[in-house]
């Protein structure tokens, strides 16, 4: 007997009818043999409803009291799922994430998983319970409700599947498994049989969108095997394991992009020890997530400072970086927003040489500019002009012959 955890994201309980397709699949491992554990996301846009509503209040949205509104959309899931399961003749329960055993910090709205205490999922296992977990949420050490960020029921189910040292972790979606490249871009994209934690990571975290990066983080950290699949047909979908090196023959893997960057430079900063902590301390005291930095070369004792964030923290950071300028002594700033990222990664990269230069040669053939460069063992990204992602993106894949891997 297998013990399996499944998460469904919102798209898969976006209605009843949904909700009822996937307890029919769910229902179905239970009858396999299995014990199932099953986490959910909020239906649909039920999350983006519910931030709407708190905005009408026209008061401060402390994020304390969004956790506690964000949360009911998770939990609402939870329980439809469980009756419907009831319905079919399963036995089946909800329990919010606390219920669970999910403890985490007291990070509101970005919180993080600390520990799983997961004596009352094992409980109801051994009742002969299909037990489903509102994702997303945990309890402080205070006691009050907390959410992961979004993409945080992937956490969720990882975390827990790390907990229950489940045999697998099934991550079903909308789309059935980790492609080559978007296929909304790409039309020859292909659908990778596997790939390995390490490039999955990257991936996620360069915005492929397919799995929640902490979530990834969990399943290298902890050795869980992870299936993403589609809830909505019953094809083979992507494993995300560990790969050794004999396995490691695709040079790149994938092509992820990434829309949500803007760019912040600060001209002539004093060439001095300590003025690079002071900028990005400040910043991470804001919870502004800096990704790629570049300084250039010194003229007149002073250099310039370029760096991206997220899109949706630029209005947060602007007055930061504004201050900033003045409390270290640099000349002045600017900032773009229509700029995008995109990246190539792949573990054979590492014995591979001369393939940031294959990158670099495919976009100047299609005459994309870069701006920014960042590299890691298995990963190149670069800064371009927003319009020319999607030729960007197109031009790589084609450059790689992605479409012949497997």
């Amino acid at each position: 007997m297998a013990l399996l955890v499944t998460k469904f994201g919102g798209s898969s309980v976006a209605s009843i009818d949904k909700i009822k397709l996937i307890a029919k699949k769910i229902k179905h491992l239970q009858e396999e043999g299995n014990n199932v554990v099953v986490v959910v996301s909020a239906m649909g846009d039920t999350t983006d409803e519910l931030i709407r509503l708190a905005c009408m209040t026209g008061g401060n949205l402390s994020n304390r009291e969004m956790d506690m509104l964000l949360a009911t959309g998770e939990q609402q899931s939870a329980a439809l799922l469980a009756l419907t399961l009831q319905g079919l003749g399963a036995k089946a329960i909800s329990l919010t994430g606390w219920q669970a055993g999910i403890s985490s910090d007291a990070n509101y709205s970005k919180a993080r998983i600390y520990e799983i205490k997961a004596k009352r999922i094992k409980t109801e296992l051994a009742a002969g319970n299909i037990v489903v977990v509102a994702g997303f949420q945990g309890l402080s050490p205070d006691g009050d409700i907390t959410t992961l960020g979004r993409g945080g029921s992937d956490t969720s189910a990882v975390a827990i599947a790390a907990s229950l040292a489940a045999d697998k972790c099934l991550i079903f979606t909308d789309v059935d498994g980790v492609y080559t490249a978007d296929p909304r871009m790409v039309e020859k994209a292909k659908k990778l049989s596997y790939i390995g934690y390490e490039e999955m990571l990257e991936l996620a975290s360069l915005g492929a969108g397919i799995l929640q990066p902490r979530a990834v983080e969990f399943a290298m950290l902890y050795r869980v095997d992870v299936e993403v699949l589609c809830s909505f047909n019953n094809n083979s979908g992507t494993l995300v394991t560990e790969v050794n090196s004999v396995e490691k023959q695709r040079v790149v893997s994938g092509i992820a992009d990434d829309r949500n960057c803007a760019k912040i430079a600060l001209f002539d900063v004093p060439d001095k020890p300590g003025v690079a902590m002071i900028l990005f301390k400040t910043l991470a005291k804001h919870a502004i997530n800096v990704d790629m930095v570049i300084q250039s070369a010194m003229r007149n004792e002073r250099n310039d400072i370029a760096f991206t964030i997220e899109n949706n923290d630029l209005e947060k950071a602007l007055p930061v970086v504004e201050k900033l300028v003045k409390e270290i002594g640099a000349s002045g700033m600017a900032y773009g927003e229509n700029v995008a990222k995109v990246s190539i990664v792949g573990a054979g990269m590492q014995s591979n040489p001369g393939v940031a230069a294959d990158m670099f040669e495919a976009l100047a053939d299609a005459n994309i500019n870069i701006h920014m460069i960042s590299t890691s063992e298995i990963k190149v990204s670069c800064i371009i002009d927003e319009d020319k992602i999607q030729a960007a993106v197109q031009v790589l894949h084609k450059k790689f012959e992605l479409d012949k891997v497997e």
